[in-house]
Parts: structure tokens; C-alpha cells; sequence
């Protein structure tokens, strides 16, 4: 991230710095970079848990198999079968990163 050439501190009733106001340019570039990022729960289910990227995600934002698969148009069964998959056609990772309001990126991993 590039140096802030103009960072407001405003300070809080008890004095302790409360906010940081910086440039929304900024805050956008900031906000860019961070997009993609996955939380560490996520990975975790994904790689060590034995899961899927799809699934540990689902499970991650609380959703169930069938509220995913109604996003998507397909039945809970077929979803289900396809959240096993190690590896899922680029297709399928798009309307799944959709329905769980990620990134693809996101989902690749």
C-alpha cells in the first residue's frame, strides 16, 4: 500500500484515538487488494479438514446445501455431489462463487 499523504486521527470522548480517516482513493486501492483474501477458517476446513474450497465457504457463511443450490437453480442433491468435487469446472465455480457472494478467486484455491 502506498504511503498516506493525508491521515486524519480523531480522537474519542476518553481521548484514545476512536477513527482514521484517510483519502477514499485510498481506501478503494486498500479495499482492491483485499477482495480476494480468504479467512484463515476457511483454509482451514478447506486444506486440513479435508473439505472443499466450495464447502468449507457454505459453512463458513452459514448457509445450507439447499439454500446454495436454490441460489444456483439446481436440486440439493446434485449440489451436494458437486460441493465433494475437488475440483469443479470454471462454470461451476462462477455461479458458486455467486451464490455464496464471493470472488472466484476466492474459491480457487
Amino acid at each position: 500500500m502506498s504511503k498516506s499523504l493525508s491521515v486524519q486521527i480523531i480522537n474519542g470522548p476518553d481521548g484514545a484515538p476512536a477513527f482514521v480517516v484517510i483519502p477514499y482513493a485510498e481506501y478503494m486501492a486498500q479495499r482492491d487488494q483485499e477482495r480476494d483474501l480468504i479467512p484463515h477458517e476457511v483454509v482451514t476446513r478447506a486444506v486440513f479438514d479435508g473439505g472443499s474450497p466450495a464447502r468449507a465457504w457454505r459453512e463458513y457463511l452459514g448457509l445450507t446445501r439447499a439454500e446454495v443450490a436454490r441460489r444456483i437453480g439446481i436440486g440439493r442433491a446434485d449440489y451436494a455431489k458437486r460441493e465433494k468435487r475437488p475440483k469443479l469446472r470454471k462454470p461451476m465455480r462462477r455461479k458458486i462463487a455467486t451464490a455464496l457472494g464471493i470472488t472466484l478467486a476466492q474459491l480457487d484455491f
